[in-house]
């Protein structure tokens, strides 16, 4: 199984990319982030005539907005609200093979790194410490499992292109990679790409809109993530994080990140 997550900035604005994205790589599975539009509008034509006959998706006017993408039957499609939020920022489903899957669009956070200052950064630490409690309370790691998104965190040193002038930045903060860290620890999460391209290679997933040249400097950051709960790390047999993708025409400023799996 082929999975790719995205966060499209817009799957209207940008479906003839999306279209660019399966052709070149044919995921079997596609998790996006800020689809940016509301249920009624989604496109639903246009990605079943790319071969994705299995959609789900949830989303609001104009911001955030999650969806699944798939070849294959969805089953116990479900959002869960976080924060007490109407945000549509989660979506699961269960894949064939029983392997559960968990798109997330994490707060952004805003762009000051504190919480009394900042409702944004209070929401995001909020954010991250429910998605800890839930997935504590809820499941096992012991179950197959893919958790995937826009997560707007770049934990690693190797995940930013400078660790000293990021830290008192949004999105590699030590209180932000610190709540991270302790949801990927409570679960027994496996950073799926990092076992591909281990550290301390750099590897970034977002290019910000602000630099007209973005290979510039390569000032870029990983907040695109693929972690797979323990029973399936044996089965991981590739990654690839899509860099050319932010030099379509149109981008987003994200790249979609691929992980496969060996499902057989």
């Amino acid at each position: 199984m082929r999975l790719a997550t995205w966060n499209i900035n817009s799957i209207r604005l940008r479906i003839d990319l999306l279209k660019r994205l399966t052709e070149e790589q044919s995921p079997d599975v596609i998790c996006l982030q800020e689809t940016k539009v509301v249920d009624d509008l989604f496109p639903a034509d246009a990605v079943k005539a790319l071969g994705y006959l299995h959609i789900a998706f949830h989303g609001m006017k104009g911001y955030n907005g999650v969806a699944i993408l798939s070849r294959q039957p969805l089953e116990a499609v479900e959002s869960l609200q976080w924060c007490g939020k109407q945000d549509c920022r989660h979506l699961s489903a269960v894949l064939p093979g029983d392997i559960e899957l968990h798109n997330f669009y994490v707060p952004a956070g805003g762009d000051t790194p504190d919480p009394e200052e900042n409702d944004k950064f209070a929401h995001k630490l909020a954010f991250l410490d429910e998605m800890n409690a839930w997935f504590t309370a809820n499941r096992s790691s012991s179950r197959k499992m893919v958790l995937v998104g826009d997560l707007n965190i770049a934990p690693l040193e190797s995940d930013v292109w400078s660790h000293k002038q990021l830290l008192k930045v949004v999105s590699h903060t030590p209180i932000e990679v610190e709540k991270l860290t302790a949801i990927q620890t409570q679960s027994d999460w496996v950073d799926a790409v990092r076992q591909f391209i281990p550290e301390p290679e750099r590897l970034y997933s977002w290019w910000s809109y602000r630099s007209r040249d973005w290979t510039k400097g390569d000032r870029g950051r990983r907040l695109d993530h693929v972690w797979v709960s323990p029973p399936l790390r044996d089965f991981l047999s590739g990654a690839t994080v899509l860099r050319d993708a932010r030099s379509w025409e149109k981008p987003s400023d994200h790249v979609p990140v691929i992980v496969d799996i060996n499902t057989d």
